[in-house]
């Protein structure tokens, strides 16, 4: 069998020539040891006509292996010919023909070192992409949390008009009155607080002392 691996001839057959000779050989092979067989069949059922014949079946099953044996050396000698004329002229395809799939290869033509120069431009336009589509991501997730902080703003200033109506319902429509109104009434709300808390321990003093 060839070594030579054929590569462009399996791109335009969809096989290597190699392999479709090869499975040639082996069905002319098959075929071979098929015919013998009928031959060697043919050959007993003769015999069984002949009782006082000489020949047994184990004779002609030595006889049909070498008969087969001198059958295969010549047909391998007839199929190595035939092997190298249709590698060379049936499937093989000439030095000078291109397939219309490579076409644009003969229209641009490339050397080594202009084909390397634009891997080394597509490896760096892919490391590009790359860096732009992890920005794009930190972008987004940036994006998320401004949404989160513009809501907890919106909560706040929606907290500040709430806190302002109050104040208006009160008789007071400055921010700052506002702010000093509510400071002063947190304030005695705490001192409301201390005492309920004075007068708690002092009623749990005197229910001790009991």
């Amino acid at each position: 069998m060839s070594v030579n691996p054929m590569a462009y001839e399996a791109q335009f057959f969809g096989f290597t020539p190699q392999t479709c000779m090869l499975r040639v050989y082996i069905a002319f092979q098959d075929y071979l040891f098929e015919m013998m067989l009928v031959v060697e069949s043919v050959i007993l059922k003769k015999l069984d006509g002949f009782p006082n014949a000489k020949i047994s079946a184990f004779q002609i099953r030595k006889s049909t292996e070498k008969f087969l044996l001198f059958m295969k050396e010549h047909f391998d000698q007839l199929f190595s010919k035939m092997e190298e004329v249709l590698l060379q002229l049936v499937l093989n395809i000439p030095k000078n023909v291109l397939l219309p799939e490579d076409k644009v290869h003969e229209q641009y033509p490339y050397t080594k070192e202009q084909f390397q120069a634009l891997q080394d431009e597509i490896n760096q336009l892919q490391q590009r992409y790359k860096a732009e589509a992890s920005a794009g991501q930190a972008l987004l997730a940036e994006i998320e949390e401004r949404k989160t902080v513009q809501a907890e703003l919106e909560k706040i200033l929606q907290w500040f008009d709430g806190l302002e109506n109050i104040c208006r319902a009160h008789g007071t429509s400055n921010f700052k009155e506002s702010f000093a109104f509510l400071t002063q009434n947190s304030k005695k709300l705490q001192g409301v607080l201390k005492d309920v808390e004075k007068k708690s321990k002092k009623l749990q003093r005197s229910n001790q002392l009991e």
